[in-house]
Order: C-alpha cells, then structure tokens, then sequence
C-alpha cells in the first residue's frame, strides 16, 4: 500500500439508536424522571472511546442524519414512512451527542439534504481513491455495497467484519452485487420494496446465475414459477428501486468537489479536556470527570468544534485594521438604523451587500445587511445570528420595513458586487430593490474578462487591500459553520470590509469605463442583461414531472437492453464504463484495431476512439449510445422534477454572466444550454418544459445569427448579397464551391457546404473538415481553396483578425467588447493555433452574445409597457423562450421578432423565428 493513512467513518445514526436502547434510563439528575435523560449521551461516549482505542485513526467523521428531506422523498414520498417518530428522550440527547463527540476530538457531519450513507459514501470512495484505508463502523447492511479493497466496515457491538470476503459469505454475493441484491430484496426498515416473495437466497442465487440485474432483467422472460411473475411484474419499479437503495458517493458536501474533500479538514483531534470536564460535570457524568488528569483545558484541536476558527478570523481581521484605518459600526438599536438610513437617503450611490443562509438565490434568506456610503465607513445590520454570545438584534421584518422606501426607490442610486444576487435575496423577503445602478463584478468582467471577478481579486488587484475570507470566518471542508453562527462583531468587519471594499473597486474601476465609449456601452447593456436576467430567473419554467418520470422509465428500460445487447457481442457480461474492460474485450477479445494510446501506453478507449471504431464495429456503436442515454437520464431526466422549487412548483434556473470570454450566459441548475438536440431522446426532454392551463411556450430564434455576423464582419459581397436576397445561404454556397446552378445543388452538396460554412467560422482546418465529412484531407483542402477563391472578403477578414490579435492580445466584437486571447503570440505551437482560431471565431461568437442581449433587453421592455402577462422564462443560445397567454399569440408573432431584428443594424438584415406550442419542444 502507497499510502498507510487511515480514515474512519462512524455511522453515528446507527450509533445513537443503540446507545439509546442498550443503556438505562439514566439522568443528569439520578433518579429525577423530570430531569434531562442522558443515557443515549453517555452510551455515545462509551462507544466512541472504544472505537478510538480499537482503531487508529488519521482522519475520522461521525456522521448523521440532518433533519429535513432528501432526493430520496422526493424520488418516492412512500421512503421511510412507516418510520416511528424519534423518541422525545432520544431527540432531547442529539445536541449534546453531537457536543460530546466533537469535544471527544472527532469532526462531527450533518449535511442538510444528503443521507448520512451517503456523506459515509462520498466520503470513503474518495477517501480510498486517494490511497488512504477506510474503516466504516457501523451495524446497517446497506453500507456493505461500499466494500472494496480500501474499504472494510466493522461492527463494534457483535464483532462482525465485512471485508470483500465477509460480504460474500454474510449475503451469497460480492460487494459489487450489493445493489443489484438490495433492490431485488427491498429494504423493509426504509419501505423500499423489492420484488416480492424474494428473499435473499433468491435473490443470490439469481444474481449468480445471471451476473447482474441488468443481465437479471433482460431475461426476465426465462424465470419460472412465482418468482418470476413477480419479477416481471415488478419491472416498472426496479429502477426506482435500484436509485433508492444506491448510496451516492458523489453528494455536494457542503459545496465542495464531489468526490474531492479535503482530508485534512476532518483529521482526527485531541480530546478537549476542559471542555470535556464542563460537560461531564453538567451532565452528572462524575466517574467520567473524575476520570480526566489534565487539570487545565486544552486548546481546539483541528477538526474540533467550539470557537475553531475564532483565532484566523481574528488574525485576518487584525491584518486588515492594519492596513488601513476604517470606521465600521454594528447596527443593534433603533436610533443607530435611522440614522444609517438618513446617510442612505442623502449618498449619491450606496454598496450593499447581504449575508445569507445560502448560495442558492431563490432559497437563500437574510442574515445580516451591510452598507458604505463613504470609503473607510460602512455599517452591518446583524438580523439572525444565533448562539449563546449573539447580542439582541433588531427583528428583521421591522428593519426591512423601514429600509423598503430607500430599496424600492429607483431613484436611490446602489451599487453591489453580483447585484443579481442581492436582488433574488431581498424579493425572498418581499422587496423589489430598484436603482442597482452598477456591479464591481460586471465592470471587471467587461474591462478585463480574462481575469478573476471575485470582490477579494479585485480588491487586490485594483487597490491593494486584502481583508477576511469567508473561509477565515466559516471554516472550510465539512466543517464549515452556517454564517449566523458567526460571532457579530467578525460578521460585522467582514460585511461591512465587504461593501467598503466594493465602493473602493467602483472608484477604480467605473473611471476606465467612462474613458472608453464603446467598453462603457457593454457595461450598460451587462447591466440591463442583469435586470432581465433576474426577471427570467424569477419567472422560473413549470415542468411536467409525469413526462420526465416516463422518459426515465423509457431511457433506463433502452439503457439495459443497450447493456444485454453489447454484452451478447462480446460473448459476456462486463462493467461498460470501465476503460481496462473495454480494452480487454476491444482489443485481446474481438481484436479491434488500437486507434491510438494513452501518455502511459494504455490502448485507449476515449470518445474519439470510440467514435472512430463506430464507423465499422457494432459495440464501440452500442457504448456510445449507452454513455450518451446513461448522461441524458442522470443529468435530466431523472434531476429536473427534484429540482422544482416548492413554493412556486417551477424549476429557477441561474444565470452566470461573468463566465464566458465571449459575453455568452452560462445555465446552471440545471444547465439549460446543454440538454442535447441532435438526438431525438434529447429533444424529447424539451417536451417536460410546459405552460400552465390556458398559456402556451413561444420560442422566438435568430436564424443562422453568426452566418450573418461573418457577413457583416468581412464584408464579403457574394456572402452579404446571399443573404440580402433571402438565399438558402448554404445552397447558395454549395453551388459556388461545386460551379453548380443553385437549382441543381444536391442534398449531399448542401451538406457539405453547411459544414464547410460553419467549420470556418470555428477555425477549422482541412485536417477537421476531412474528417467531419469523412473525405480525404486533400479534398477538403480543395474544398476550403474553392471557398475561399469565391468568398475572397471571408479569407481577408481571417488573415487580418489574426495578425490584429497578435499585435494587440485582444479582439473586438462589432459593439466593442474586447476578447482576450492570452494564448495569441504562445510559443507551443498547439496553444497559439487555438488562440488563432479563438481570434477568427471570438468576435462572431462575442457579437451573437451582445445581440441577443440585447434583443433580451428590448423585448422585456416592451412587455412591461404593453404586455405584463407574457413572461420571458429562458434563453438559450440564440433563442428567447416566453410563457403566455393564448391570446397574446399573435402580437408576440407580430412584434417580437421585429424587436429581435431592430436592436441592431447590419449589412444583412437580422431574422427572428417565432414558434408557439404547448411545450417547448413544440415551439421549438
């Protein structure tokens, strides 16, 4: 073994439930019913100094389960019903458990919406991909299908041991079956189902015979008697069942990397001896006090709770009263607030920031306020910071109320750093914030895309200050604390430092864009986008969940008979996804040829390669179309109803302006923009986006936007006069590539030059041409000569973009916002050829950005003055998409796609399509 590290995780769920049945009714007051019960706690201390003295470990957690649910209830509202309530004496015993452990020196996790199995999950998997052994106490089966090589779980209370070898002896599989056995058996303690009548001998016994539950399921038809009835019958379930039963080893923990923790986050601690004394003692655990020989308390230890990150945060805070004198006040009284709020009315422009209980915008609620009216001066308003030292705060209802007329007031000019966020925080609570006049974050994003946004980055880099983190305050890893368990007077410094800092990065910063005409009308037009934007987030898009539900059932069902299909070619079963298989039955099996091999020499089985292999082999063909379906369903069709939000029943997608080089929006959560359309599996998952009774989806599109763009930019006559007479413009250009008449291009003509049309504009090469139509590489270089000889304007625009980018690192789009190319004048050949082409593409790409910003702009404009009922739900690429109602049909066909043509003028005139349908692949 590389790595002799050990990790240990505790099923501290599991622990709790034991401890509280096995011990007597113990209480802080012996023999007072009334008083507090404690044996659960004490039991807990019991088995937790076992367990360290039995295993040594470098890094360990306790985890629970955090009140609240999770993807499960919403997957099947039946999961876990039949559960008993947690006994009032037990539920009285969590916080101190949780107390006791961390003071025992172990990191504590409850993680909000994730099942404790599956932070054990997460947690071990990665854990053990990085070398380090994996010890997982606990007594609950379920844990079992985690086994492998680094990971073994043991039973303190019979001894037990489920290594690779226990498990299979214990259940008549190996660890990798364990799901296929527990969906097949069911989990009657969770109310999953199985299939019924099944035991575990049969379901053993099948799995052997078969090899898996895919393998199971494909030959359903083969089963016998009962059992096999009931397995057929139970087919429609098994999917559902399966995901229920499967531990998620990849869960968001807090935030982080799926699959990457920060193991020092969670290395073991010492015991805290004073604090551990104080506890005992107000418990009435005196043998325990007793016990302890340390006579004076020791410091946290890493991963310990209490005030752990007290020291950094004071450190930083320190640091940077240091560097610069500032005048910060605590808003705690009536009379301080008024008096805040009359600088509020009398500031030319006002920072506000706001510190929340999420990074979610639509969920996330106020914790605190902050402002800077003058450099060096800010305020922080602390609303629902909790704990024993937290001040009495004003109640946050009453402080909005007296701020709402200053919020609402457009006229009141504010100023934030990712404004769209602040303004989703506030219309949580009611209040439409008006006057977000700028945005530190997208005026750097417009003056210097190619370079971090993030407020401490710009603080640093245009003023040189450098302050506190949210990581000095919070902790990090699995340890990080909720924001209003901050002490105030940190929260107070960070806040405040936070709209101070701003208002300093503005002062720097909106300067360079008044001395640049065109950078300063990009700015404006991110500005309004960010207005809009907000409008579209908060619209949100109604989605059909029953749709989705059946396009799962429908993919998963196509899924295993894609598996049993490929398993049929290759004369076996094997894992799909796994690159060392796929090689074997490649290449030493059926005898493939090697496309190409990994940097360590392995014959690889990547995309490219099987997309190579596809063209004669049939199971390359059949992977493919299992990867891409597999994606499909776990990234929509399985995700998207569990991302409705309850209180409006609509899926809010986010908007990421300050992403992209080129001033394309990024979609995250769920990512709109990915959802694939050249299949028709993908395009049916447009059909789960939906108007509510009475309403219909509109698509509105420009057509063939960065064609026209390439027109306009390079001037090119024969280009701009196809599209001026309304040409098919790639029929018209097959037939000067071919010397055709355009009536006599064929289709397969047409097709290429529609690849030839588009492969320039991305820059490519003969090298890519040939190989996307699947000719030789002289023959598309002929090709591209031909183009070229009839589009000379198109080759001149290309040569001088690239000698332009090289003399000054950047490109312009047709309205001035600049692309950095970092890469342009690289000396490794490879990087400098992509900035090449980035230079040729960026400004296409950059001014389809800017148009359909602002054609966003124009269109939301006109329906707040004329049509408030028609809502603007996404943008996607090149495309709005609206919800109205049936009525306003007509005017939207009328008068959107003249508003998306006149935002601009070109040398070829902009067109927009309008589509209507009852969801959004009908309008699309």
């Amino acid at each position: 073994m590389s790595n002799s590290k050990t990790l240990v995780l505790v099923d501290g769920s599991s622990y709790l439930y034991r401890a509280f049945h096995a011990m007597p009714d113990l209480r802080a007051v012996p023999g007072d019913p009334a008083s507090a019960a404690t044996g659960a706690i004490r039991g807990m201390i019991n088995m937790m100094q076992a367990l360290r003295k039995e295993v040594q470990a470098d890094y360990a957690a306790c985890v629970f389960d955090a009140s609240g649910p999770t993807f499960r209830d919403a997957l099947y509202p039946e999961y876990k019903a039949q559960r008993a309530p947690m006994p009032d004496d037990l539920r009285a015993q969590i916080e101190p458990i949780h107390e006791v452990v961390r003071l025992l020196g172990w990191p504590v996790l409850a993680i909000a919406g994730v099942e404790a199995d599956d932070v054990i999950g997460t947690l071990a998997r990665a854990a053990a991909s990085q070398g380090v052994e994996v010890v997982i106490s606990s007594g609950d089966k379920d844990l079992s299908q985690l086994v492998n090589e680094h990971i073994t779980i043991i039973d303190t209370m019979n001894g037990k041991k489920r290594d690779v070898a226990g498990v299979t002896a214990e259940f008549g599989v190996p660890p990798a079956l364990m799901v296929d056995f527990q969906t097949l058996v069911g989990d009657a303690v969770d109310n999953v189902p199985g299939v019924p009548k099944v035991g575990p001998k049969t379901a053993a016994k099948w799995l052997n015979e078969y090899g898996s539950l895919d393998a199971l399921v494909a030959r359903a038809g083969e089963i016998k008697g009962v059992a096999g009835e009931n397995l057929r019958a139970t087919l429609g379930w098994l999917p559902t069942g399966r995901q229920l039963v499967t531990i998620k080893t990849d869960c968001d923990l807090d935030g982080h990397v799926p699959g990457l923790p920060e193991l020092d986050a969670i290395a073991m601690g010492a015991e805290q001896v004073g604090g551990l004394r104080d506890f005992y003692e107000k418990y009435g655990f005196k043998g325990l006090a007793r016990a302890l020989q340390s006579p004076a308390p020791a410091a946290p230890a890493p991963g310990a709770s209490g005030d752990l990150f007290a020291d950094p945060a004071t450190t930083a805070i320190a640091e940077a009263a240091q560097q610069r004198h500032v005048a910060y006040d605590t808003v705690l009284t009536w009379e301080h607030l008024d008096a805040w709020i009359a600088r509020l009315q009398a500031a030319e422009l006002a920072a506000v920031d706001t510190e929340t209980d999420s990074l979610d915008e639509m969920r996330a609620r106020i914790v605190g306020i902050s402002f800077s009216v003058k450099p060096g001066e800010a305020a922080y308003i602390p609303l629902r910071h909790e704990g024993p030292d937290a001040p009495a705060q004003l109640p946050l209802d009453e402080v909005l109320e007296r701020l709402r007329p200053w919020l609402e007031d457009g006229a009141r000019h504010k100023l934030g750093q990712h404004i769209k966020y602040d303004r989703h925080v506030f219309a949580n609570h009611g209040i439409e914030v008006r006057g977000f006049v700028h945005d530190t974050m997208l005026q750097s994003y417009v003056l210097e895309v190619h370079k971090p946004h993030g407020l401490s980055s710009l603080a640093e880099r245009h003023t040189g200050r450098t302050g506190i983190s949210y990581e000095d305050l919070c902790g990090k890893g699995v340890h990080q604390i909720p924001f209003a368990q901050v002490p105030v007077d940190k929260a107070a410094a960070y806040s405040c430092e936070d709209s101070d800092q701003t208002l300093d990065v503005h002062g720097v910063l909106w300067p360079l864009l008044q001395a640049d005409e065109k950078l300063r009308g990009i700015y404006e037009l991110e500005i309004a986008s960010s207005e809009t934007l907000y409008r579209i987030e908060r619209n949100g898009v109604l989605i059909d969940a029953p749709t989705l539900a059946q396009q799962s059932h429908e993919l998963g069902q196509r899924i295993l008979q894609l598996e049993q299909e490929a398993y049929e070619i290759a004369g076996q079963p094997f894992n799909l996804s796994s690159p060392k298989q796929l090689g074997e039955i490649f290449f030493d099996k059926l005898g493939l040829p090697v496309v190409k091999k990994t940097a360590t020499g392995a014959r690889s089985t990547d995309e490219e390669v099987l997309e190579k292999l596809a063209e004669d082999y049939p199971l390359p063909a059949k992977i493919l179309e299992h990867r891409s379906l597999t994606k499909l369903k776990g990234t929509y069709t399985d995700k998207l109803g569990a991302m409705v939000l309850p209180r409006t029943g609509r899926v809010h997608t986010h908007y990421a302006q300050a992403v992209a080089v080129t001033g394309r929006l990024s979609s995250n959560d769920p990512n709109l923009q990915n959802i694939p359309i050249r299949t028709p599996e993908g395009r049916r998952v447009r059909e789960a986006f939906v108007a509510p009774a009475g309403r219909v989806i509109a698509s509105a599109d420009y057509s063939q936007i960065e064609l026209r763009i390439m027109a306009h930019i390079s001037g090119d006559e024969a280009l701009l006069g196809a599209f001026r007479e309304g040409q098919d413009v790639h029929r018209a250009t097959a037939a000067e590539v071919f010397g055709v008449g355009v009536d006599q291009v064929t289709s397969e003509q047409r097709r290429y030059a529609k690849v030839i049309n588009f492969g320039l504009i991305y820059g490519m090469s003969s090298f890519g041409l040939a190989k996307n139509l699947g000719i030789e590489t002289k023959a598309a270089a002929a090709y591209i000569d031909r183009y070229f000889q009839r589009y000379p304007g198109v080759k001149q625009y290309m040569d001088e973009t690239k000698a332009s980018a090289k003399a000054r690192g950047y490109v312009e789009t047709v309205f001035g916002r600049r692309l950095y190319l970092p890469e342009i004048n690289s000396p490794n050949g490879p990087r400098r050829a992509g900035a090449e082409r980035a230079a040729i593409n960026a400004p296409m790409q950059g001014t389809a950005a800017d148009l359909i910003k602002k054609a966003m702009v124009a269109v939301q404009a006109r329906l707040d003055a004329e049509k408030p009922e028609v809502l603007m739900i996404m943008q996607v690429h090149d495309e709005l998409v609206f919800e109205l109602p049936e009525g306003d049909v007509d005017w939207l066909r009328a008068e959107v796609p003249l508003l998306m043509a006149g935002v601009a003028e070109l040398q070829v005139p902009l067109l927009a399509e309008v589509g209507v349908g009852g969801n959004w692949e009908e309008a699309h």
